[in-house]
């Protein structure tokens, strides 16, 4: 950066109130060492490439940690520096989104070194307009020089060095990698395609071991850490691989990847996963243990042959997200109570309720977690194991050997247990021994797939479970949902019409003096106003005339009458209770419980 830049740009931030002529004569003063520290501990000079590009002058005044009373937590980050600094240049200021990118707008324009060395991606291309962000906007060569070899006329937008090296490496490694695997690949016959699997099934595999192929893997491991992902699809279409990320519930597009590489990239994910990657005809599970930010992650891995080639899942078990404090979970006070006191129990059945991805493994471990203490022997039976905790005793099912839930939790009552957690009640057997399991002593957990907390009794009965053994057993039932939370940095409040109130068959008159969230749309939340889950909970607590009429075999209409006389609130009702609290939205309370009450 020219000392005319230098200066201009404390001039700006002086102006702006961010920086005081005294915090400015400190930065200069402690520039020239403060950039050679920086230097050294980015690993700079020329073992790492992302950073032989010069310590810019606002990497130097942020590292110095300056105070200013004009930023909302009084500190002063290059965020906010840089969305001055464009204001006064008459610039837009964009935190970046690396979801809605094009892979082929970002790195086939111009070159990764030419990126690093003036600190520029392209983001957009629109008809013959080239959007660029730039951490350096008193760089007008690296601009112009775009303008002139692309013919594109290009219009610059400010953001951070940061955004902007996180970018080149996403985005550059990852498809450099591919690129590289493909010009390798793309001569060896497809094996995507469906009809020809069994006269293919003799070609040789394309190499695992690949180096190119590796770094794709890890490139993308990183990227869906960074991006909060909790499941990575690689879906073979007939032309390419599509790549998407579920993030908070919804799935978006990443990547599209030559079709030739798919094949090798699923071999790498099955040899991490230690599975046979041979084997191209029959589904397959493995897992993967890896590291983020200096916790353990485990990765699921599920193959599905598909008709254009394998298909990949990749869950995410995150443990600070799979093991939370149950006040944690988005219980309200009169259920988090009802839980703490089943849980407390010394025997009895806990059932957890609600379909796949609803959160019921977060509940159940965050529970377990609590009761682990060194006093008590916590044992799983699990179909797979969710992720591997040292606390608990825990074991994974094969009933290709005869190792089923019921034939686990008998031996398991041979293992001198005090706390069972059973993935899934499935049928009459696995039910059978819960309730022996919890008569003779033991505290037991379980899931079971019924669309609220009073079908669950019914379900049992049809299973054939008597319901005597249900009212000497089963303590509470709780079914969950979750549902996604309004982004607190977009977040806008407004009165909840007259229409809203009918969908929600909500009465209009109390409901109206409260306001409800929306989030409009921000970087934080990739535009789409959401930014994590919560849940929301229907308890059932087992009272004696619960009892009587699971005696009478009676409707779960009936039973979820008698709960709600005792206080039960329902799904719907604690959704619309976290509407008008501010959490989620209305759109959010219809997705996940539906139009009907």
């Amino acid at each position: 950066m020219r000392e005319k830049d230098r200066e201009q740009v404390f001039q700006i931030l002086l102006a702006e109130g961010l920086l005081s002529e005294e915090q400015i004569e400190i930065a200069r003063a402690k520039e020239t060492r403060q950039r050679a520290r920086l230097l050294k501990a980015t690993g700079g000079g020329r073992q790492n490439s992302l950073h032989q590009s010069t310590i810019s002058l606002i990497d130097v005044i942020e590292s110095l940690n300056f105070t200013s009373p004009k930023t909302a937590n009084g500190t002063l980050t290059a965020e906010v520096m840089m969305e001055c600094i464009a204001r006064h240049l008459g610039l837009p200021f964009l935190k970046i989104d690396p979801l809605k990118l094009d892979s082929d707008v970002v790195t086939k324009i111009i070159s990764k070194p030419y990126a690093l060395r003036h600190q520029l991606v392209p983001i957009e291309l629109n008809d013959n307009t080239l959007t660029v962000a730039t951490s350096d906007p008193f760089d007008h060569e690296g601009i112009d020089r775009i303008e002139r070899t692309t013919g594109y006329r290009v219009n610059a937008v400010v953001t951070t060095k940061a955004d902007i090296l996180k970018i080149i490496t996403e985005f550059y490694g990852f498809k450099s990698a591919i690129a590289a695997a493909q010009r390798e690949f793309d001569t060896k016959t497809d094996l995507g395609n469906l009809e020809q699997y069994v006269k293919l099934k003799s070609i040789t595999e394309l190499e695992a071991t690949d180096q190119h192929i590796i770094n794709a893997v890890e490139y993308l491991l990183h990227y869906a850490y960074s991006q909060r992902a909790s499941d990575i699809h690689l879906e073979p279409k007939r032309e390419f691989s599509l790549v998407r990320f579920r993030i908070d519930g919804i799935l978006h597009n990443i990547h599209k990847i030559p079709k030739a590489v798919h094949p090798a990239i699923v071999s790498r994910i099955k040899t991490l996963a230690r599975m046979d990657i041979a084997e191209k005809r029959r589904p397959q599970d493995g897992r993967i243990k890896t590291a983020h930010e200096g916790r353990e992650v485990e990765l699921r891995i599920s193959t599905l042959p598909v008709a254009f080639g394998e298909k990949v899942v990749i869950r995410i078990f995150d443990p600070v997200v799979l093991m939370q404090r149950i006040e944690d979970l988005g219980f309200f006070p009169r259920e988090l109570k009802l839980f703490k006191s089943f849980i407390s129990h010394p025997h009895g059945i806990i059932l957890v309720t609600g379909p796949t991805g609803s959160g019921k493994t977060t509940t159940l471990y965050s529970a377990l977690k609590t009761l682990s203490t060194s006093e008590v022997n916590v044992t799983t039976i699990e179909d797979p194991i969710e992720m591997v905790y040292e606390g608990f005793n825990q074991t994974a099912v094969h009933p290709q050997i005869d190792l089923t839930f019921a034939s686990s939790l008998r031996t398991i009552l041979r293992q001198d247990p005090d706390i069972i957690m059973v993935g899934e009640i499935r049928d009459l057997e696995t039910a059978e021994n819960a309730v022996q399991a919890a008569l003779t002593g033991h505290l037991v957990l379980s899931t079971l797939h019924t669309n609220d907390a009073p079908g669950s009794i019914t379900r049992l009965i049809d299973l054939g479970v008597q319901p005597f053994l249900i009212n000497a057993t089963l303590l509470g039932v709780i079914a969950q949902r979750l549902v996604r939370k309004v982004c607190p940095y977009c977040k806008e409040l407004y009165p909840l019409s007259r229409d809203e109130a009918y969908i929600l068959k909500v009465n209009y008159e109390k409901a109206r003096k409260y306001r409800v969230a929306v989030g409009r749309g921000c970087p934080e939340c990739r535009g789409t106003g959401y930014l994590g889950r919560t849940g929301i909970f229907e308890i059932m607590e087992i009272s004696e005339e619960i009892r009587e009429a699971a005696e009478a075999r009676a409707t779960p209409l009936k039973i979820k009458k008698i709960a709600q006389g005792q206080g039960m609130v329902t799904l719907r009702e604690c959704a619309i209770r976290k509407l008008l609290q501010g959490v989620t939205t209305v759109d959010e309370v219809i997705r996940v419980t539906g139009l009907s009450s």
